[in-house]
């Protein structure tokens, strides 16, 4: 019964007004959950299984119920982990788009001065346009968006934004759904109808479905792009254990 109100839930509603909602409520049934067989590593808490999520095709063991990560966000949390030095160095962090999984953690990190921002967000500490975004030039170590730039009206000015406030030597995260069989990005922001935009981006709010040229298009505003393909250094029980996607990319970008 619990799954199946889920499933019909993020079909319906918005993520971030379901971030919202969900909170409360999947906590309270999370216990039910509980068990041994995954495990969320940005909570450590273990469960028997994971809720469903999905917004055209329900993914079996995707949400877990007490941080709201999904697979993405698990893998990105480890690769934060294992790969860079967010927890260790003195940083300015500026996360647009906030998910609900990192928020207290990254805002009671001792050694981030840890900003959020976007227009819409519940949890933005900064309304902004990310189009022109109210930093100075060099402001930041670190930018993370995630699952933005497909919902944004001109990806080439936001990620010229985003270089631009980075410090030289600052880094940023993107993640994008990504179709692995496209050369090139497929975006038309005059589609307007939900059913045809879920059709050709895979959400009804997305203006373009990006192809394999995503590296070409952040490096066209002076990012070095390294594409990670951390999910391929983890083992098939870490990948079962934390219920991450083997085939996500995370871009990893330099200001140097």
């Amino acid at each position: 019964m619990t799954d199946a109100l889920v499933k019909y839930l993020t079909q319906k509603i918005p993520r971030h007004h379901l971030q919202k909602l969900a909170h409360f409520g999947l906590r309270l049934i999370s216990p039910f959950y509980r068990g041994n067989r995954f495990e969320d590593p940005i909570s450590g808490i273990t469960y028997r299984k994971l809720l469903p999520y999905g917004r055209i095709i329900s993914r079996k063991n995707a949400l877990a119920p007490d941080t709201l990560s999904l697979e993405r966000h698990r893998l990105l949390w480890l690769f934060l982990k294992k790969k860079t030095n967010l927890f260790t160095a003195k940083l300015k962090f500026l996360h647009v788009a906030p998910e609900f999984c990192y928020l207290k953690i990254f805002r009671n990190a001792k050694n981030l001065q840890y900003v959020t921002g976007d227009l819409n967000s519940p949890w933005a500490d900064v309304k902004m346009d990310v189009h022109k975004i109210p930093f100075e030039n060099n402001t930041f170590d670190v930018v993370m968006a995630n699952h933005l730039l497909e919902h944004v009206e001109n990806d080439i000015k936001v990620m010229a934004e985003f270089f631009r406030i980075l410090k030289p030597g600052g880094w940023a995260i993107f993640m994008v759904p990504i179709d692995m069989t496209k050369e090139t990005t497929f975006e038309d922001s005059s589609i307007k109808d939900p059913k045809e935009r879920e059709k050709l981006f895979w959400q009804s709010d997305h203006i373009r479905l990006y192809g394999l040229d995503f590296p070409k298009r952040a490096a066209s505003v002076g990012f070095s792009v390294t594409v990670e393909k951390f999910a391929e250094t983890l083992s098939e029980e870490e990948i079962i254990r934390y219920a991450v996607n083997k085939d996500e990319i995370i871009y990893y970008c330099t200001k140097s």
